[in-house]
């Protein structure tokens, strides 16, 4: 056997380890010689219903980075949709390209094929690096897409609705630390200022937030500054500066064993996905730490909420409303992990998965 044959059998062996070990139901791998397309789809859990999830097109710097984001983020789907009491599965597609200049009408309608070709166990919808243009393109192949325009009956860009539900979280957590959940003079940096982001900031400085932003993008950082006053950070001086939240709303894994012990912050809460790089860790760490943290799977999850209310006919005001739950539920995901003395991630799971667990029981008894 070839040194590379032997490379190949552990690295097949060591993804359906980590297959198995969090129960996924299906990966995925998809190409196509004539676009340029290379895509992922994993399936997590589909016992509430079909796994919704966007699709991320990224210049991931190899496969295995793609094949581990598109993992945790299908993940994290399966906890948002049952938490959010969403009759929906956890799923998720990455493409690995540039989305600056590998997309194309045929690339997008040949990604369409392949979901279609899933016969509706997974719903597409727009993420980073994605557009209600490229859903308009995948709809040409397949049903099994939301997050489409408004002038084709769908809700159109999320991302209000995201930053909407991330704010109310933020504020549940807000009332929990301070007594208020008034933002009123509270030092928030938000870290990431795109779509998500700069709604967020939107938002706080209606409060009269005191705001520091970060981001890679020059101009949208001059934007924040110009039109709600924020201060603008570099990304490497983030963690040095005082603070009582810190949001990070651009990619994860920005709560570490690194970052933690240098935050200067009473509560995380953000839009990212998947914000704590090692859950137990670093779950644990910010406990130890005495900093609040909104679970990123619950607060983030008005965009979820958005193309959810899409596939029934969508609703704005059903959609807000529906995302107005979010302060709620973080009230009682703060209050669950106060009185079990543990991490809020791990309260939060909790109850996703009981929720998970009670369907999947009463579709067992019908079979």
């Amino acid at each position: 056997m070839t040194v590379l044959k032997e490379m190949q059998m552990e690295t097949t062996s060591v993804l359906f380890d980590k297959l198995t070990e969090y129960d996924y139901e299906q990966i995925v791998f998809c190409q196509d010689k004539s676009t340029g397309l290379k895509a992922i789809i994993a399936i997590h859990n589909t016992t509430l219903g079909p796994g919704l999830g966007g699709t991320r097109m990224y210049h991931y710097k190899n496969e295995q980075d793609a094949i581990t984001d598109v993992l945790r983020l299908s993940r994290g789907m399966t906890y948002k949709a049952a938490i959010s009491g969403l009759n929906l599965g956890g799923a998720k597609a990455v493409i690995i390209g540039d989305p600056r200049t590998d997309k194309s009408e045929a690339y997008m309608r040949r990604f369409g094929r392949f979901v279609e070709n899933l016969n509706g166990k997974y719903i597409t919808a727009e993420d980073v690096g994605t557009t209600t243009k490229d859903m308009e393109y995948i709809k040409m192949e397949t049903d099994h897409v939301s997050g489409l325009p408004e002038i084709m009956g769908g809700g159109g860009d999320p991302s209000p609705v995201t930053a909407y539900g991330v704010y109310l979280g933020m504020k549940a957590c807000v009332k929990e630390v301070y007594g208020t959940d008034s933002l009123n003079g509270k030092k928030i940096l938000v870290e990431g200022v795109g779509k998500v982001g700069s709604h967020l900031v939107e938002l706080i400085a209606k409060e009269g937030a005191k705001i520091m932003v970060a981001d890679v993008n020059d101009d949208a950082l001059a934007r924040m500054a110009k039109e709600h006053n924020a201060t603008v950070v570099s990304l490497q001086d983030v963690f040095d500066q005082d603070m009582d939240i810190y949001s990070p709303c651009a990619l994860g894994a920005t709560v570490n064993n690194d970052s933690i012990p240098q935050m200067k912050c009473s509560i995380v809460a953000g839009a990212a996905n998947n914000q704590l790089a090692r859950e137990e860790r670093d779950g644990n760490l910010l406990l130890e730490k005495g900093i609040l943290y909104g679970p990123d799977f619950l607060i983030n999850a008005g965009g979820l909420i958005n193309v959810y209310t899409e596939l029934h006919g969508y609703n704005r005001d059903i959609a807000m409303a529906h995302t107005e739950t979010i302060y709620t539920v973080t009230q009682e995901i703060i209050k669950k992990a106060k009185t079990e003395q543990i991490p809020t991630y791990v309260a939060a799971n909790k109850i996703a998965e009981h929720r998970i667990r009670s369907i999947g029981n009463i579709s067992a008894n019908y079979k």
